[in-house]
């Protein structure tokens, strides 16, 4: 048999997960950054990073000599931001204008799990799983310092015009010894968190080019076979290869929409035995009608088994199905608006049920007159 010429052709590739630089692979995203003007030409004046929290904050340059760039409004903003240390070295812009801006990453959840650096090489297929993603986007709290030092020169100029001479109380405080659930309960609380993030440090990391001697050194390590294990053993067809890459998140089966005590739901409904469907549904109703019961029931159910379990918890009058008493009260329980004893409740209900197969109607006063229930 020939083969087709426009059959594809297969070829089977060996694929190798490599773990060299597992623990210091991030994938960096901008999303406000259209994809066109990428930052490869931008300066890069510093970087720092905290490791655990996965924070990165990078500072670029501007282009001052741009003919997009407003010089005027570059000196106002370093004015307002640094005032007086306009221009010093210990100012934050120490050119004495707005020469560069400071991206700052938030975090993305869970979303590294699915990423992984790729590096086709001599019919092979490396892969390295990505540490984190960070999404890095532009920060202005140099406006913010200068509005707390606009703040500051107003304290200051408020308390030099009062008198300091004047004795002031101190009340000391002495801390209780904290028990082991206080203690765990602290330290699940948001508060304790923000000051735990607060107390990592920033590390001072050193920035290389894409075609830097060190960054070619670092890729070549993706496809190191020192620490690689190799993965096409695992003999996995294309379905579950996919399903291995992006696994479908977990169903929590915990989270269930909200609903009233008194509504039944009909998807729950449909997943119980016929009996405990009948007695859900009565519960529920407490009468209905058996034209009414079997709309609700699974079409193919027969007529005879339903009046059969029917029958063991309802009763039937004046042409309705109502739930039985003993069902609707159980025993040894008591009721949550009078306190009254469920035995009491049901011989109650059961006089009522059977004054209505006697009339069609019944009087309050009928009632009141046996039943000594209070209300």
């Amino acid at each position: 048999m020939e083969e087709d010429d426009d059959d594809p052709v297969v070829q089977e590739v060996d694929i190798f997960l490599s773990k060299a630089l597992t623990e210091r692979l991030y994938l960096f995203q901008y999303p406000v950054r259209p994809a066109t003007m990428p930052y490869d030409e931008v300066e890069v004046i510093g970087v720092r990073m905290k490791p655990k929290q996965q924070k990165v904050e990078l500072e670029l340059g501007i282009n001052t000599r741009s003919v997009n760039y407003s010089h005027s409004k570059g000196e106002q903003i370093a004015l307002n931001v640094d005032g007086a240390s306009r221009g010093s070295e210990s100012a934050y812009f120490a050119s004495g204008i707005m020469d560069k801006q400071l991206l700052v990453s938030s975090s993305v959840g869970n979303a590294s799990l699915q990423y992984a650096a790729a590096v086709f090489r001599d019919d092979e297929l490396h892969l390295t799983p990505v540490q984190g993603v960070i999404q890095l986007k532009p920060n202005f709290n140099y406006f913010d310092k200068a509005d707390s030092k606009m703040k500051e020169s107003t304290a200051d100029d408020g308390e030099s015009s009062q008198e300091e001479d004047e004795a002031k109380p101190v009340m000391v405080k002495f801390a209780r010894a904290e028990s082991e659930a206080a203690r765990a309960k602290r330290m699940q609380s948001y508060e304790y968190l923000q000051q735990q993030k607060t107390k990592e440090a920033w590390l001072d990391l050193n920035y290389h080019t894409i075609n830097a001697e060190l960054s070619e050194m670092e890729r070549e390590q993706l496809c190191s076979r020192k620490t690689e294990v190799e993965a096409s053993e695992l003999h996995l067809n294309q379905r579950q290869y996919l399903a291995l890459l992006t696994p479908e998140l977990a169903k929590d089966a915990s989270v269930k929409p909200a609903l009233p005590n008194n509504v039944l739901s009909m998807t729950q409904l449909k997943t119980m035995p016929m009996g405990d469907q009948i007695k859900a549904l009565l519960l529920n109703a407490k009468v209905i009608r058996f034209t009414q019961l079997i709309q609700l029931l699974p079409r193919d159910t027969d007529p005879m088994s339903i009046l059969r379990s029917l029958q063991q918890v309802a009763v039937l009058v004046q042409g309705c199905w109502v739930v039985k008493s003993e069902i609707l009260y159980p025993k040894d329980t008591f009721s949550s608006h009078s306190g009254v004893s469920a035995e009491i409740l049901c011989r109650a209900r059961n006089f009522v049920m059977w004054k209505f197969t006697q009339n069609r109607s019944v009087t309050r006063r009928e009632i009141t007159s046996v039943i000594k229930v209070s209300q």
